[in-house]
């Protein structure tokens, strides 16, 4: 990785970030009637990036291209929700996951949390489990009924 940075998603670039998302959904090889199903979760907007229960962090390379992002909810403040960490298709496997997750357990340590919580791709539970985070159970996908996910917590 050469001149990273991390910084808070401008509330203008929801659409960026909402179309990255999808990108990277689709790299694990789903369909696109899966995908489509998959389009209103996914997507951000302005409100979202500039709420106050929200922390949405981009990676960034070069000051113009980014490379992921990160989504905390805060709703509930001692176990924020790790709602999206996604990386562009470009940069998968060249430590962009772990260094935006690195970040989203900064900030949620900062906010005095306790833990964080997360319903995984089932594809990107393992990069999860080898970051430090547990399965607790499985939860029903929110954009998908009948279709069940991993619950993963990190404890801070």
């Amino acid at each position: 990785m050469t001149a990273a940075i991390i910084r808070f998603a401008k509330p203008e670039e929801a659409s960026v970030i909402s179309e990255l998302a999808l990108r990277s959904k689709g790299y694990w090889g789903y369909d696109p009637a899966f995908l489509a199903s998959c389009k209103e979760e996914l997507t951000y907007n302005e409100s979202q990036l500039s709420s106050q229960t929200y922390c949405v962090k981009v990676a960034e390379l070069n000051e113009h291209t980014i490379t992921g992002f990160f989504a905390l909810n805060f709703l509930e403040s001692e176990h924020p929700e790790l709602e999206a960490l996604f990386i562009d298709p470009n940069f998968v496997g060249q430590g962009w996951g772990k260094f935006l997750l690195s970040e989203a357990i900064t900030v949620a340590k900062t906010y005095k949390a306790k833990s964080i919580k997360l319903q995984s791709d089932p594809f990107a539970e393992n990069f999860y489990l080898a970051n430090g985070a547990v399965k607790v159970a499985e939860t029903e996908s929110h954009s998908i009924p009948g279709r069940f996910l991993p619950l993963l917590e990190i404890c801070l």
